[in-house]
């Protein structure tokens, strides 16, 4: 039997610690945007990130709406207001205050905003992998999505996801045809600074869940805190990767 070189594909060390720093450092920015411009190039890497996301049979279903003019930027954020006035209608008392008081979106203070929606219609792919799940369509736009961010964190940009809209009425505004699906509302830009946790947990918005209690083995409902917590000690055994703890 020939043996193979495990290690081969892997890459080398700084390179892994870079990737793995991405991810864990990766933040929701809404509060240390700058006005900043974002060169060409760095934009046009962000994309071509994105664009290389994998997707169900190949489809390649995102199309990306890049928004960077002012008018168009303060339409969008008066329809983010009207939904966030309603939406903190379901709080009360010290909940709602506190809902009141975050920041929730960063969309005239970024340079770049970028609608990315997902066209279900498309026939790439020829329909594989579609046949029982064609949800994945959209699952593919939101890998496109992670990607950009991954980049984003890298090249020192903040991204932050603005969800509080009617969709209808944001579709709308941009024209996006109704066979689209609108996935995310990113804005994007250099930020001052990334902190060591997110925004949420640190205003006491909510606590973040703990990995082993997320583990199932073989079925869900199946879960084991001794196992899942002698799988997860190999973090704390690798060199550089060990997650931070939230």
């Amino acid at each position: 039997m020939t043996k193979i070189n495990q290690n081969i594909h892997r890459f080398g060390e700084e390179e892994r610690q870079g990737v793995y720093r991405a991810i864990y450092e990766r933040r929701d920015i809404r509060s240390y945007f700058t006005p900043t411009p974002i060169e060409d190039d760095v934009l046009a890497r962000l994309l071509d990130a994105a664009h290389h996301a994998p997707s169900v049979g190949m489809m390649q279903p995102w199309r990306f709406i890049l928004i960077r003019d002012a008018g168009v930027r303060q339409s969008v954020y008066e329809l983010f207001q009207q939904a966030n006035e309603a939406a903190s209608s379901i709080y009360e008392d010290k909940q709602k205050a506190l809902y009141m008081s975050l920041k929730l979106a960063g969309i005239l203070e970024t340079p770049v905003n970028l609608c990315v929606t997902c066209d279900i219609t498309s026939q790439r792919g020829r329909g594989l992998g579609r046949q029982t799940m064609p949800e994945t369509a959209i699952y593919s736009t939101v890998c496109a999505i992670q990607n950009l961010w991954l980049a984003a964190r890298a090249e020192g940009i903040g991204v932050g996801w603005v969800s509080i809209f009617e969709p209808e009425r944001l579709g709308s505004l941009l024209g996006i045809p109704a066979e689209m699906v609108l996935v995310g509302y990113l804005c994007i830009g250099y930020a001052s600074q990334f902190d060591a946790q997110s925004e949420l947990q640190t205003r006491g918005w909510e606590v973040p869940s703990q990995l082993p209690n997320l583990i199932h083995f073989d079925r869900y409902g199946n879960t084991d805190e001794k196992r899942a917590a002698e799988l997860l000690s190999a973090l704390t055994k690798t060199n550089g990767f060990q997650a931070p703890s939230f």
